[in-house]
């Protein structure tokens, strides 16, 4: 469970602060063109992209020896929906995960508070408000404006955590092309870059219930009211109420279609390769089946077949040679 915390709690810890910096510490910095622009082009979205995706890689190395490094509640769903993780270890897991995140995102807030007020202050985006869903952006997620409705948001969720989870099993299926212990966690930490640069505008990809709710819980308590809770989200062309569900229920969802239509095309295609051979000898059983066999020697006062066939013709050898010498004398 520590290890699920800390592995939580590092995986916001660096990726809120790869947001924290964009949002809020360069604008401010004076190192952007003014203190309230993010993003100047499409380009600028790697660097949450690449930062969330190193997150994921560093904290699954860190704690992949401990725990299995889940750090997803979704994961940890599919694992022991369709991997046989027991049950009465999901509680516990999912705890940990909440309260690491949140606490990763209580770190981020303790060394980008002056930063995050300064941004709020230029933009005109205070926390109590609507529009403050700007800063508040640095710690959880929100829909597009583009979407009327939470179909759109869910659907979005799904889908990415659907892939994220069918690339994890494909890693860690033992079955499949053998990959490198060593080599999975920075593949991990590639999945999550492909999905934030694919999808990652329609909603944040959170993909991890944990990750957004432990920071959303986080940001309520340090003022952002109902922008967190119950994440009412308006102007700017949003408007959205209750979405606080929508990055839980959809990774949860998605992670068990994702495991299911990996061992429905994947999975049980190299189950079924494998059981065949599993039920017949191998090469080298039979050879040294055979070898055994030719080669065997017989125990201590047993005769072998080859003394046994020279007994049986010795008479037959004498009496015929007894007549011979009967027909010359």
């Amino acid at each position: 469970m520590l290890a699920e915390f800390f592995g939580s709690f590092l995986l916001i810890a660096f990726g809120a602060g790869c947001v924290a910096m964009l949002v809020a510490g360069l604008p401010g910095s004076g190192r952007t063109a003014g203190p309230t622009v993010i993003f100047q082009a499409a380009g600028d979205w790697l660097l949450p992209v690449w930062g969330w995706a190193f997150a994921v890689a560093f904290a699954v190395y860190l704690t992949g020896g401990i725990s299995g490094a889940h750090l997803n509640p979704a994961v940890t769903l599919a694992l022991a929906v369709r991997r046989r993780f027991p049950w009465r270890r999901v509680p516990g897991y999912w705890a940990a995960q909440v309260v690491g995140a949140f606490a990763g995102a209580a770190l981020v807030y303790a060394v980008y508070s002056p930063a995050i007020s300064a941004f709020e202050a230029a933009a005109d985006t205070p926390r109590d408000g609507g529009a403050a869903v700007a800063s508040f952006s640095i710690f959880a997620t929100f829909p597009a404006g583009y979407f009327d409705g939470w179909t759109g948001p869910l659907l979005d969720q799904v889908v990415g955590t659907a892939l994220f989870v069918a690339v994890v099993f494909g890693l860690i299926d033992s079955r499949n092309r053998s990959v490198s212990a060593k080599a999975v966690p920075l593949l991990l930490g590639f999945v999550v870059a492909a999905i934030g640069m694919s999808f990652g505008a329609n909603a944040g990809y959170a993909i991890n219930p944990a990750r957004d709710f432990g920071p959303r819980l986080f940001t309520f308590l340090a003022g952002w009211g109902e922008v967190a809770l119950p994440g009412t989200v308006t102007g700017g062309g949003l408007n959205f109420h209750n979405y606080l569900w929508v990055p839980i229920a959809g990774p949860l969802v998605g992670a068990v279609v994702g495991a299911l239509v990996y061992d429905f095309f994947i999975g049980d295609v190299l189950h079924a390769r494998q059981q065949p051979q599993s039920q017949l000898p191998s090469a080298s059983a039979s050879a040294a089946s055979l070898a055994s066999t030719s080669d065997r020697r017989p125990a201590s006062g047993e005769v072998s077949p080859r003394r046994r066939k020279a007994r049986r013709a010795g008479p037959r050898r004498g009496r015929a040679a007894g007549r011979e010498r009967e027909v010359s004398g």
